[in-house]
């Protein structure tokens, strides 16, 4: 600083006699008070040691900067460990969601499975059905079969014992034949 202020001295020092050779005033002179005026301004600065103040408010400014550079990489920082830590939850995710749809399939597969095991059962149990049904109406069929042939068979027989029989003795013959017929046949 003290170099710059006697800098400024040597040069105004220096265009005084250039002024004066010229037959001018060397008062009048702007250039002479634009320069005393700055000298003066520069003279305070460094005596009020602004020099120092302006560097130490450029000092905390460049800590206030650096602090804040910090905070934003330790920002940074814990933003791509969330960012991987999302990223990891997606990915378990998306492995759950096909873990899931896997076990859906599986599950549906066997669910088919059975279904089509318990429709064979159904199937079987009603064609067996069926069958009985079919079974008791044909033995049905044949008991009236043979209920109609006994009763054919009474009446035959009846009325060829009634033919060669007197009416006494037919009648209990007849009789007696006929509880024995509805005994064996029934």
């Amino acid at each position: 600083m003290r170099q710059l202020m006697s800098t400024a001295a040597v040069v105004a020092l220096a265009s005084t006699p250039a002024l004066a050779a010229e037959g001018g005033n060397i008062l009048l002179d702007t250039n002479l008070w634009v320069l005393l005026g700055f000298l003066i301004v520069i003279g305070i600065l460094v005596k009020q040691n602004v020099g120092q103040v302006v560097v130490a408010a450029i000092f905390k400014r460049t800590m206030t900067i650096a602090s804040q550079l910090n905070e934003a990489r330790t920002l940074r920082e814990d933003a791509q460990k969330l960012l991987a830590d999302y990223q990891k939850r997606q990915r378990d995710a998306e492995a759950e969601a096909e873990g899931i749809i896997a076990q859906a399939k599986a599950d549906a597969k066997a669910m088919a499975a059975e279904a089509k095991v318990k429709m064979e059962e159904q199937v079987a149990r009603r064609t067996e059905a069926a069958h009985d049904r079919i079974a008791r109406a044909e033995a049905q069929a044949l008991a009236e079969v043979r209920a109609q042939t006994a009763d054919l068979a009474i009446d035959a027989a009846s009325g060829i014992i009634q033919a060669r029989t007197d009416a006494s003795a037919q009648k209990g013959l007849l009789d007696r034949a006929i509880t024995d017929i509805r005994g064996k046949l029934n």
